[in-house]
């Protein structure tokens, strides 16, 4: 088999949650596996109060993740050193050293540099919605492909390295009916919060836009041991937290993505259950 690598490009520690089926059964088939955070998540809540204070939640949130990857197979793990920049019209927006209002051209290099060291075979990040519209998801979402087309091209970055082709780059996501059903029963349960206020239809993708739906059920306990790793963000409160066991293990079963670049899946339908469909050899 040919050397195979999969590279997850993400703006927090606990957004590689999306993918993390993925990652372990990559590294279960010997496929390298890599993940990068732009950020420590510095901003993020606190769901207990011994676990951080605001001054030391991004080292915290940095050994959350280490031990998140560990669980999900993850080998190799780095942070591009920026700021969070919490939600959109926060004062964290404003803070010259967030991700949010970096240097494009600085931290293009810096995730280019990332690439053409790993060489990855398939890339993975956010949609264009980010998930549900934090400004760091959509910043990285824009800077990955930027990177994906960059880490190829000898003239951009030529101290990074030698020139790098990635073979596919996808966006992880929810199909839009999956999301939509989520929220009725959110309300059907009078669930209120950020999530369940959000426009459905500005989240995740349309159905049609999904090419590929993976059967990640193998690894649905092992997603959960890795997400409770993310100790601060597991609001007990939250009505995600109140979800029945059955369709926690539902939504943990499946892994969708929409490919975004690079070279087509083959045209059959167990392609359309393999991010790697057409690459292994």
């Amino acid at each position: 088999m040919a050397d195979l690598a999969l590279l997850g490009v993400y703006a927090h520690p606990d957004d590689e949650q999306g993918m993390t089926g993925a990652l372990a059964q990559a590294s279960k088939e010997g496929i390298r596996t890599g993940l990068v955070c732009a950020t420590r998540g510095e901003l993020g809540e606190i769901a207990y109060p011994d676990l951080a204070t605001p001054e030391n939640l991004g080292e915290i949130r940095e050994g959350e993740m280490r031990a998140a990857a560990d669980v999900a197979k993850v080998q190799h793990l780095w942070f591009l050193d920026y700021l969070d920049s919490g939600m959109m019209g926060t004062p964290g927006n404003d803070d010259p050293r967030s991700f949010y209002r970096s240097n494009e051209e600085e931290a293009l290099g810096k995730l280019v540099k990332i690439v053409r060291e790993f060489k990855p075979t398939v890339m993975v990040t956010f949609d264009e919605t980010g998930g549900y519209g934090h400004p760091a998801h959509i910043t990285i979402h824009k800077l990955t492909p930027l990177a994906f087309d960059a880490a190829a091209d000898a003239e951009r970055y030529p101290e990074t390295g030698p020139a790098w082709t990635t073979s596919r780059l996808y966006y992880a996501s929810f199909p839009r009916s999956a999301i939509k059903k989520m929220g009725e029963w959110f309300q059907e349960q009078g669930f209120s919060n950020s999530f369940s206020m959000m426009d459905p239809d500005k989240m995740g993708l349309d159905d049609e836009k999904i090419t590929n739906t993976v059967d990640v059920s193998e690894w649905a306990e092992l997603k959960g041991e890795s997400l409770n790793k993310h100790r601060t963000q597991m609001n007990p409160e939250s009505p995600f937290a109140k979800m029945p066991p059955d369709l926690i293990a539902a939504m943990r079963s499946q892994e969708h993505y929409a490919l975004a670049k690079g070279v087509p899946l083959p045209d059959t339908d167990d392609a359309k259950g393999d991010l790697f469909a057409g690459l292994r050899d």
